[in-house]
């Protein structure tokens, strides 16, 4: 007879694997890819490098990188096929849009599950994924807006061509460098409900398309995926400095949610909104001023309303920031964010695919006393 063991509710806690990707200290507000710090890797690498990393176990050489660059632009062309079907999906949400058209290039493209390919065709199946994503979202986007899809280019790093592909002029390299920054500090972020569900769908051996696409059905619940939007709404909600104090004491009071405060990892400051901030700063302009007098004061009065609760800005705070300074569109905030994850999401299903050990938890049946007799009701 199988023992049942109760763990937490959530299974927070609870370690279920071993890995080589990264880890989120929470107490330190800290976290890292493989074996650096998360921010260090922002503030000094381009996303290719880090991308390239997370795959790979190391940063690459100059060499390296040209090479991996020179087969990775070409992958964000996408087919014929898919380009038809896109009008198709026009005025659904962007990720629900972006479930459909990687699951047709999944199947477009042939990939076998997971049990049946080796390191080498899964790796060129998430390649072949993460490049197509941003192509694919900015496309969506446009079209929803009824604006013709611009077509990538090959000459644009990672950022800088996802900007011009979502607003149709090639970005400064101050905004590019920008996102780029946005993008890398959340690549991944330990174990978390969409990483956890890649792997999970991943232990199955089906192939990588499925284990992306599910990710991102996991991410699209707002309370994963989060909302910058939500954070921006309220900096918009409060208007001007004056107002500040009255707005979060009603909220607090009325046991609102203030969006872009608190996680359920950290109990301390955010790294990814420290490093955020500066961002935000070295942009400049009264968005950034105001989020910050915003931010000191929301600190200073749950720490009077809720103490020993330690609430600090989370990511989403600044992202929305640095977001609309960038000219990123509201409704593509979490879509972007979606795009870099794509990356950590893969690295985490090449892990996964190592191990041919099923997850198969099991649950505690709770409901009336089996077996019943079958009696039809008159």
């Amino acid at each position: 007879m199988t023992t049942l063991v109760d763990v937490p509710k959530g299974l927070a806690g609870v370690v279920v694997t071993d890995t080589q990707i990264g880890d989120v200290r929470g107490e330190e507000g800290f976290y890292h890819y493989r074996q650096y710090s998360a921010i260090d890797l922002a503030q000094n690498c381009s996303f290719e490098e880090v991308w390239y990393l997370m795959f790979n176990g190391a940063l690459p050489t100059r060499a390296q990188l040209d090479e991996f660059r020179a087969k990775v632009a070409p992958l964000r062309h996408l087919s014929p096929g898919l380009t038809a079907l896109l009008p198709s999906l026009a005025g659904a949400k962007p990720l629900e849009g972006l479930r459909t058209a990687l699951s047709f290039a999944a199947a477009e493209r042939g990939m076998r599950p997971l049990l049946d390919t080796d390191e080498t065709e899964r790796t060129e199946d998430v390649l072949f994924a993460c490049a197509q994503v941003p192509t694919i979202l900015t496309a969506l986007y446009r079209l929803n807006t009824g604006k013709d899809p611009i077509a990538p280019r090959d000459d644009l790093p990672y950022a800088s061509n996802y900007l011009y592909m979502l607003t149709g002029a090639e970005p400064s390299v101050e905004y590019g460098h920008a996102i780029e920054r946005y993008l890398i500090s959340t690549v991944d972020h330990g174990f978390n409900n969409s990483t956890f569900t890649a792997r999970t769908i991943a232990s199955t051996g089906a192939d990588a398309g499925a284990c992306l696409v599910g990710a991102i059905g996991s991410l699209s619940g707002p309370l994963h995926g989060g909302a910058p939007s939500r954070a921006l709404a309220a900096l918009e909600e409060i208007g001007s400095p004056d107002k500040i104090d009255n707005w979060v004491r009603h909220k607090v009071e009325s046991g609102d949610r203030i969006m872009g405060f608190g996680h359920a990892v950290y109990k301390t400051d955010d790294p990814r909104s420290l490093m955020l901030r500066d961002v935000a700063t070295s942009l400049g302009g009264d968005l950034a001023d105001f989020a910050k007098q915003v931010e000191r004061r929301v600190v200073e009065i749950l720490a009077e309303l809720k103490p020993g609760r330690n609430l600090y800005t989370n990511v989403e705070f600044y992202a929305g920031v640095v977001m609309e300074q960038c000219g990123v569109p509201r409704d593509m905030f979490t879509p972007t964010f979606t795009a870099s994850r794509m990356v950590g999401w893969s690295a985490n299903i090449l892990e996964q695919a190592n191990d041919s050990k099923i997850i198969r938890p099991r649950a505690r049946y709770t409901g009336v006393e089996a077996p019943q007799p079958v009696v039809k009701p008159e």
